[in-house]
């Protein structure tokens, strides 16, 4: 059987003792279900609604596309494929008229 690997010192050499997962090289133990579930990625878009993946968003303002003259308007739809808990950039959306990119919470909004 397969376990993850140690949040604390990433080992890979992890058991199962009980209910609880050991790793003999840090000696760190946790719960399994406990990081399944504080992973979830929790993003609000510009009005604090929360976002899932398959949502319809649109801009809530212009947007410059780095690396590119191309600017994004407002009013732009957008659906969600994949959220990640970065600092820049938490939405991996597919853009109308753009194509897939990564776009940041804070200037969409849910449709």
């Amino acid at each position: 059987m397969s376990f993850p690997a140690c949040p604390n010192c990433q080992s890979e050499y992890v058991y199962l003792d009980q209910s609880q997962l050991i790793c003999p090289e840090c000696a760190f133990e946790w719960n399994p279900d406990e990081v399944a579930e504080a992973e979830k990625v929790v993003v609000k878009d510009a009005n604090g609604t929360l976002l899932a993946e398959g949502d319809k968003v649109t801009l809530a303002k212009d947007l410059k596309v780095k690396g590119s003259s191309l600017v994004l308007k407002i009013g732009t739809k957008a659906v969600i494929k994949r959220m990640a808990n970065g600092k820049d950039h938490q939405l991996d959306c597919k853009v109308d008229g753009a194509g897939d990119m990564m776009v940041t919470a804070q200037f969409v909004k849910k449709s």
